[in-house]
């Protein structure tokens, strides 16, 4: 069995990893995680339990030139501000970002490919800008680099969650994002049958909802935005780390339990929850769903593998464009 090393860099949880090596099992490849990073203990400390590795901490304070060889980096690195892009200045535009210590290592360890995850809103950042400064600061280091925008719903998770996926690869290859299934998971193999009585709303709060809405579904997840205006599902809405604890609810009766919407990112039964409820939604809330990321790395690892048939691609593109 071929191996491949990978590098799992704002792990989080380890949703990153778990998809990344679910598509490496489907390809018969032996995946070996050299490093991982994350600066929230409680993370480091799940990401232990379940992985059997404790994550490094702070990215920004470890040498690039410390950090093993790998094939392969995967980061869901943080949506920050970016306040100081904007000038097209590439690599220099992105120091006091923390993609800036992607692009460092990525510069000083040149592994074969990363597969980067954000919010949707990157896309449409400073009208763009932002999007264009990593993209060329990417370029520049020497990766063929793509991106697009994807839905969990899409990929067998009742779930509406779009994030952008960036890929980049060290020569062009003919990868193509996969197409979407649009067949999800229904949510009763999400939802669990017995709930704890903690998890439903006061009667105040469930009357307030019912007033306001009625839902067309028998069994449908309530979103309550910000205006406060009412909408239900036969899905979920995005997870949110930091939304009200009534944000999403069950029929409008009970909110969602760590183990479910561990399952609305696609983590698996047997990745044990040590920590509070608050902590469990957090880590939730910010954790890549894991379908997403498996199905994209399951489109990218032909081209990773030495054993992978470059042939195939020359004729692949003298089908689709003709030789040269």
């Amino acid at each position: 069995m071929e191996k491949l090393k990978f590098i799992d860099l704002f792990c989080g949880i380890g949703g990153f990893r778990i998809g990344f090596e679910n598509a490496c099992k489907e390809h018969n490849i032996q995946p070996e995680c050299v490093f991982s990073s994350d600066i929230d203990l409680h993370c480091q400390n799940v990401y232990e339990h379940n992985f059997g590795e404790k994550p490094h901490g702070d990215i920004t304070k470890i040498n690039e030139s410390d950090i093993p060889d790998h094939d392969i980096l995967l980061a869901g690195f943080p949506c920050q501000a970016f306040s100081i892009i904007g000038q097209m200045k590439g690599f220099e535009d992105t120091r006091g970002t923390l993609f800036f210590d992607i692009a460092r290592i990525l510069n000083k360890k040149s592994p074969k490919a990363f597969i980067l995850e954000n919010v949707k809103q990157l896309v449409g950042h400073n009208k763009g800008k932002t999007l264009k400064v990593i993209l060329k600061s990417l370029k520049d280091i020497g990766y063929h680099v793509q991106y697009s925008v994807l839905n969990a719903l899409d990929y067998g998770l009742p779930q509406k969650r779009e994030r952008v996926i960036i890929v980049g690869h060290r020569e062009p290859i003919l990868f193509n994002y996969p197409d979407p299934e649009r067949n999800c998971v229904p949510l009763n193999q999400i939802l669990e049958v017995k709930v704890d009585q903690k998890f439903y709303v006061s009667e105040y709060i469930r009357q307030k909802r019912k007033l306001k809405h009625t839902s067309s579904y028998p069994l449908s997840i309530w979103h309550e935005n910000k205006s406060g205006n009412i909408c239900s599902y036969p899905y979920s809405c995005a997870l949110r780390s930091g939304a009200s604890h009534n944000y999403l609810l069950v029929n409008g009766e009970r909110r969602l339990t760590p183990r479910e919407m561990l399952r609305l990112q696609g983590f698996p039964d047997n990745f044990e929850i040590i920590v509070s409820d608050g902590q469990g939604k957090k880590q939730a809330g910010n954790a890549v769903p894991v379908n997403v990321i498996e199905a994209v790395s399951l489109k990218l690892l032909p081209f990773i593998s030495e054993s992978f048939d470059t042939n195939l691609i020359l004729r692949e593109y003298e089908v689709k464009y003709g030789s040269k």
